[in-house]
């Protein structure tokens, strides 16, 4: 998958994550912020670049800002604003069927 235009999900709300794509320069680019960085930093990272993986993607500016959130919500949230990058709107395999 190719990320086609910047897109946003999530909140920046306590438990949640506000999630941040656009088109990459030939890699994987990431940002975090999260007042959580020092004990959860590298697990953030790795269920980003695992969620990525999944996806097929492999050239993009990925940008977290994370208020607590778990790992199902920042998976959710990454693969929010991937499928609105790409624009696809309908069978969206939700429920588990990226892994």
């Amino acid at each position: 998958m190719e990320i086609k235009k910047p897109a946003i999900a999530g909140t920046l709300e306590s438990s949640d994550c506000q999630v941040t794509v656009e088109a990459g320069e030939g890699k994987i680019d990431f940002s975090l912020e999260s007042a959580v960085i020092n004990q959860y930093g590298n697990q953030i990272k790795k269920v980003a670049y695992e969620t990525l993986e999944n996806l097929g993607i492999d050239n993009v500016k990925l940008t977290i800002v994370d208020k607590g959130a778990l790992d199902c919500t920042i998976k959710a949230r990454i693969e929010a604003a991937v499928y609105r990058s790409v624009g696809q709107i309908e069978d969206l395999p939700w429920g588990g069927a990226i892994r």
